[in-house]
């Protein structure tokens, strides 16, 4: 018997053409690295795949998806196709990265109206530009978002006004006012995110300083007697249901909004209203109603854009007391002013169902409590002491103190 012929040593891979090697390793090893992307081991008969270990192995396990939860060990799992969220904007960081400004709203700075009163020419008077704009930056500055500037006054207009040259012969009170002062203001404003309300001071009420003062005694364009709501001031009130009177002061209010068309709001407050103290008792209230409505509808038309706000007694004191019925005359926003310590927790009732409250500095204690209340809507300061600047620092130390 022969022996069996010897096979010659060697793999014979110098007879396997290279460019076959090169495709054979690279398929070998792209398979590899894709063996989870499909079941290869379905390819293969069971005694194979039973001893290759690696077609055996579970799929890796990859991050969760932000937003989803992983399901707890044990439970069941589904084999439905994985389909991403939505992208949405990125929430505030509760950590700020080092340079960042935290975006965290104080309950101050939630409140819807932020404000602080002006009399006349207290930012603007005999001002430049960028004094006008700094003193805007500075209330920014200070927390309130916005401005309630003095414009008209002791029936008078502070801008150059032709209804009241028509009226009187006088084009203005005396004052070096100029035009351009008041739009830097609201422009300024508006620049900063804030808003201006023209505030028309003293309303339907005058003393012997104003300008038409000698006229309106001529005319018998008051009431009769003396008004003294405020200690120490004695006022005298036009009577709004003399035509003449209840045109001037129509005419007035749409010229505003036409002449400057950008200031967000016009405020009036409790002197438009008559004293219940005034002599002979007579009720003023339908009189009163009939003129706010229609200087309402003459502003609206000349300007829809601007609301028509108010700064009042409750509403139950406002009419017992000054035969103002406010809450019937269709106004855009209400704040209660609360400038005594007396019923002041009683006022809560209201002030809670309208637009906001209006103190002194005489209740900035209260501050806190009213910034913390959500029924709160807004807030507005008055500066008794004449010095704005002063109380808005105030404000702004006592409230960082509550953060």
């Amino acid at each position: 018997m022969s022996e069996p012929k010897k096979s010659s040593g060697g793999c014979g891979c110098s007879r396997i053409p290279l460019s076959l090697i090169v495709l054979l390793l690279g398929g070998g090893y792209w398979l590899f690295t894709q063996r989870n992307s499909f079941n290869l081991g379905q390819l293969l008969p069971s005694e194979v795949r039973n001893n290759v270990p690696f077609l055996n192995a579970p799929a890796t396990e990859v991050s969760a998806i932000p937003g989803q939860t992983n399901a707890p060990a044990g439970a069941p799992s589904t084999a439905a196709p994985v389909s991403l969220p939505r992208l949405s904007p990125i929430p505030p960081q509760s950590s700020p990265t080092p340079g960042a400004v935290a975006s965290a709203q104080t309950p101050w700075q939630k409140k819807a109206i932020r404000g602080i009163y002006f009399s006349r020419y207290q930012i603007t008077n005999n001002a430049s530009e960028e004094a006008i704009r700094e003193s805007v930056r500075y209330y920014r500055s200070k927390g309130f978002n916005t401005i309630i500037h003095g414009v008209f006054g002791n029936a008078c207009p502070m801008y150059k006004s032709e209804v009241m040259q028509q009226t009187f012969g006088m084009e203005s009170c005396p004052n070096e006012f100029e035009e351009e002062w008041l739009n830097w203001l609201i422009d300024e404003a508006h620049k900063q995110g804030m808003q201006v309300q023209a505030y028309f001071e003293k309303g339907i009420k005058i003393d012997k300083n104003s300008p038409i003062f000698d006229r309106a005694i001529a005319k018998n364009w008051l009431v009769a007697g003396v008004d003294r709501t405020h200690p120490g001031v004695e006022h005298y009130v036009l009577d709004v249901g003399i035509p003449e009177v209840a045109t001037f002061y129509t005419q007035i209010l749409a010229e505003f909004v036409k002449k400057y068309p950008k200031v967000d709001g016009v405020q009036w407050d409790d002197y438009l209203g008559y004293y219940a103290e005034l002599p002979g008792k007579v009720d003023r209230t339908a009189s009163l109603t009939q003129f706010v409505k229609g200087a309402i509808a003459a502003m609206k038309q000349a300007n829809p854009a601007v609301k028509f706000n108010l700064c009042h007694h409750n509403p139950y004191w406002a009419k017992r007391y000054f035969a103002a019925d406010w809450a019937n005359w269709g106004v855009d926003r209400a704040f209660i002013q609360v400038y005594t310590e007396a019923n002041f927790q009683d006022e809560m009732k209201y002030i809670k169902t309208i637009d906001g409250i209006a103190i002194s500095e005489r209740q900035l204690n209260r501050l806190p409590d009213l910034a913390k209340n959500p029924d709160i809507k807004g807030i507005l300061i008055f500066p008794l002491s004449g010095n704005p600047k002063a109380l808005a620092a105030q404000v702004d130390d006592l409230m960082r103190q509550q953060q």
